[in-house]
C-alpha cells in the first residue's frame, strides 16, 4: 500500500452486512451509543464521514430498555408544533406505554450528525417491540 495516498471509500464500493440486537436489558444510552457508531460505520477500518459504509440495524425488544437512575420519570421529551401553546412535554415512562421504540430511534437519531446524510443512515434502522422480525432472509 502506496502511504502517500488517502483512502476514500465511494458509495459504490460499501458492502453493508445486517445485524441484530437484543435490547432486552441493556441501557438506553449505551445502545444508542453502540447503534449510531454502527450505522454511520465509524466500527469499520473503511469509515470515511462523506460516505454511508455503515449497517443494516435490527433491534429486538425495544419496549424491555432500561434507563438508569430516575430518567424514566424525570426524563422529559419536549415537542412544539410551532403554534402558541402548542409545547408537548410527555415523560419516558409515557412514551415506552405509548410508543415503545421511539425512545431508542430519538436516542440514535439526536446521536447522529446533523447533516443530509443523517437522514439516509437513520432508515436503516429498523425496531421491533417483540423478539420476531420481517427480515431473516436478510441476516
Amino acid at each position: 500500500m502506496d502511504m502517500n495516498r488517502s483512502f476514500f471509500q465511494r458509495k459504490e464500493d460499501r458492502d453493508p452486512k445486517w445485524r441484530v440486537i437484543d435490547a432486552n436489558g441493556k441501557i438506553l444510552g449505551r445502545l444508542a451509543t453502540e447503534i449510531a457508531d454502527a450505522l454511520r460505520g465509524k466500527d469499520k477500518a473503511c469509515y470515511t464521514p462523506h460516505t454511508d459504509c455503515g449497517d443494516y440495524i435490527v433491534v429486538l425488544n425495544a419496549d424491555k430498555i432500561v434507563l438508569t437512575g430516575r430518567k424514566m420519570v424525570q426524563k422529559e421529551y419536549i415537542t412544539h408544533s410551532g403554534w402558541q401553546g402548542g409545547k408537548k412535554v410527555v415523560a419516558a415512562r409515557d412514551l415506552l406505554k405509548k410508543h415503545p421504540t421511539r425512545l431508542v430511534l430519538l436516542a440514535v437519531k439526536r446521536m447522529l450528525p446533523k447533516n443530509r446524510l443523517s437522514d439516509q443512515v437513520i432508515k436503516k434502522l429498523k425496531l421491533y417491540v417483540g423478539s420476531e422480525h420481517p427480515h431473516q432472509a436478510q441476516v
